[in-house]
């Protein structure tokens, strides 16, 4: 299995944290060289691990404001 590569460009947010230090973050992120995109998911205290998570292109996080402010 390759290595994941990430590079946080900016944490827009933090949504919730556990009893454990996990953090749920709204950050735009940059996955394998790639063009940045925004991506929500659980984070550890010390960034090392991380739990499953959704990315999204500006377009798709634009469509999801849309529906939340219905």
């Amino acid at each position: 299995m390759a290595e994941l590569k990430f590079d946080i460009i900016e944490t827009l947010g933090v949504l919730s944290e556990s009893p454990k230090g996990w953090k749920k973050e709204l950050n735009l992120i940059s996955w394998n060289g790639r063009d940045p995109k925004y991506d929500i998911r659980d984070w550890s205290p010390d960034k090392e691990k991380m739990g499953k998570g959704v990315t999204l292109t500006k377009a798709e996080l634009e469509e999801l404001k849309k529906f939340l402010e219905r």
